[in-house]
């Protein structure tokens, strides 16, 4: 009787053991695999499920939440035999686990080798300016090469990021000496270009300045011309009145003309800087008589019209 409550005992234990290892809960974000004898049949999604003990076993747990690979530095060299180091990191999301599990060995450092050997290609076919200014585009290459070749392991590469690409110490040196003649270079032509500016206002501004002091010249000059055409008629006017009075046979008139060219002379005579005394011929009495023969001629003359 005792050894029989003690197989009922152990056939229960056995049972309960049973059911906890046939018992199964997959945690949020993760998949399960289930073989059967060594061979897979199905995935486990999150929450409680029930398997075959003994018959059927979890074969691979995997993660399915977007997880992140980090790629160690590595020497690259450029298609202008650069030397440079650069690292980088990838961003990946499994989405069939059978694929993850069955069709990859060891899928971390499979990636991780991955993303090296495109790293390589990607920046060998490129100059170092190129490199060192398209980011961008070297992580859009990056993420289709790495994405098409991981597709058969049921895995999604979502980005890739360049974090650092670092010239050798002598090159940076050189890049930073182009960089300043680049910019003194430009400071240079913005200098000559200032100086042209200027040049180019000042010759405009003394052209004009010509320009206004040719047209008051000649402004003046026709101001004077005409002063003179005017001066010209008036003589013309006197001496066709001293003409006629001339061939009308009156003697006073020959006067008007010797009275003015005395006069004249006389001014010529007293407007000298170093005239002190000013001797007068005797004949100066008779400047008087010729003026007032010019008097006489012009009363006749207004008279007459």
């Amino acid at each position: 009787m005792f050894g029989f409550e003690i197989s009922i005992l152990v056939i229960v234990l056995f049972a309960l053991a049973m059911v906890f290892a046939g018992v199964k809960m997959v945690p949020q974000g993760h998949c399960w695999t289930i073989e059967r004898f060594g061979r897979y049949t199905r995935s486990l999604t999150p929450g409680l499920h029930l398997i075959i003990p003994i018959i059927d076993k979890v074969g691979m747990k995997q993660n399915m939440m977007e997880q992140v690979l980090d790629v160690p530095p590595q020497e690259v060299i450029s298609s202008d035999n650069a030397m440079v180091t650069t690292d980088a990191v990838c961003f990946f999301q499994i989405l069939d686990a059978s694929k993850a599990s069955y069709e990859v060995n060891d899928l971390p450092r499979a990636m991780r080798n991955l993303v090296m050997t495109n790293i390589r290609a990607v920046l060998g076919a490129m100059e170092l300016d190129e490199m060192l200014s398209n980011r961008d585009v070297i992580n859009s290459k990056l993420l289709g090469k790495v994405d098409e070749a991981t597709d058969p392991w049921g895995v999604k590469v979502t980005r890739i990021e360049i974090r650092d690409i670092s010239p050798p110490q002598d090159l940076v040196d050189s890049m930073a000496n182009q960089m300043k003649a680049e910019r003194d270079k430009r400071a240079a032509i913005l200098v000559a270009e200032g100086q042209r500016e200027a040049a180019i206002k000042v010759a405009e501004g003394e052209k004009q300045a010509e320009i206004l002091r040719a047209e008051g010249d000649k402004q003046a000059a026709i101001l004077e011309a005409e002063a003179r055409e005017r001066a010209a008629l008036a003589e013309a006017r006197a001496t066709k009145v001293v003409s006629e009075a001339i061939s009308e046979g009156d003697p006073q008139a020959i006067n008007y003309f010797v009275a003015q060219k005395y006069t004249d002379a006389l001014q010529s005579i007293g407007a000298g800087e170093n005239s002190k005394v000013v001797l007068m011929p005797l004949e100066a009495s008779n400047i008087i008589g010729s003026v007032g023969g010019i008097a006489e001629l012009l009363k006749e003359t207004r008279g007459s019209k």
